[in-house]
């Protein structure tokens, strides 16, 4: 369930990402078309393509497209792969670790009545019908109960280790999209810059437009990977919160229901 979801993430992303470079590339043709077509008739109509030029410029969807095609496909591509990525997997571990937060007050207490109620069988089973990583911890330690108080603690500590290590996948992942996106902006800065030097060269003088032009392009990758940078940042921030509070609120959890078995031994002998 986990890689379809991350799949469907994957296509959708890379589809929409792929579908809005094509829109803005529709949209720079037409645009040039009519440029080209129109011979300025009168002022007025001079006045109205321009306030039109205007108004698409201030849209921030158009002029992130702009730009994005600008910088060039050889390095927008990758920065936008990682992107996608990167996103996909942060969608499949919110959507995990969504499902993994429980109610461990109520899960307690649902434990120590099915306790007083049915004994370990019960709250076996009611661990069992309760999903997320801490049921499943409670549920490895009351299998162990016939073996002694100890040898449940020691269960719950080992399988809560695994629980946690699983709440933490493709954390590593979604770093790496993370540092590669400001990294792949800052080489096609570094390579533009180099092309813009040679263009120089070529021409024999130092033209501000052969200059603007090169540097404008090179920053593009730069600006791209950082954007690219904070979204995952921000997103993995959260990522690493909601695993502490899962990891604190598991091991709070734990305690209480050692503190649960115990009595319970108590009681029953």
């Amino acid at each position: 369930m986990k890689k379809l979801i991350a799949f469907i993430a994957v296509v959708g992303f890379f589809v929409f990402g792929m579908n809005n470079v094509t829109f803005a590339q529709n949209d720079d043709q037409s645009a040039n078309t009519e440029t080209t077509e129109v011979a300025v008739p009168a002022t007025a109509t001079t006045t109205t393509i321009e306030d039109a030029d205007e108004s698409t410029d201030e849209s921030l969807h158009y002029v992130l497209k702009d730009k994005f095609i600008e910088g060039g496909a050889i390095w927008m591509a990758p920065i936008l792969i990682c992107l996608i990525m990167g996103l996909a997997l942060v969608i499949e571990r919110v959507f995990y670790l969504n499902l993994a937060s429980v109610n461990s007050g109520k899960l307690l207490a649902k434990l120590e009545d099915a306790l007083k109620t049915g004994g370990i069988a019960k709250a076996k089973q009611t661990c069992a019908d309760t999903k997320g990583p801490l049921a499943g911890v409670f549920y490895q330690g009351l299998d162990r109960y016939e073996e002694g108080l100890d040898s449940v603690e020691k269960s719950v500590e080992s399988y809560g280790g695994v629980q946690m290590g699983k709440l933490e996948t493709n954390l590593s992942w979604i770093s790496l999209f993370l540092a590669l996106g400001p990294m792949l902006g800052f080489l096609g800065t570094v390579v533009g810059m180099v092309q813009a030097f040679d263009d120089i060269e070529r021409a024999g003088d130092i033209s501000p437009t052969i200059v603007a032009g090169g540097m404008k392009v090179a920053l593009l990758t730069t600006v791209f990977g950082l954007i690219t940078a904070i979204i995952l940042q921000i997103f993995y921030n959260y990522i690493i919160s909601k695993i502490d509070s899962i990891v604190n609120d598991m091991e709070d959890a734990t305690i209480n229901f050692m503190d649960i078995l115990i009595k319970f031994n108590s009681s029953s002998k």
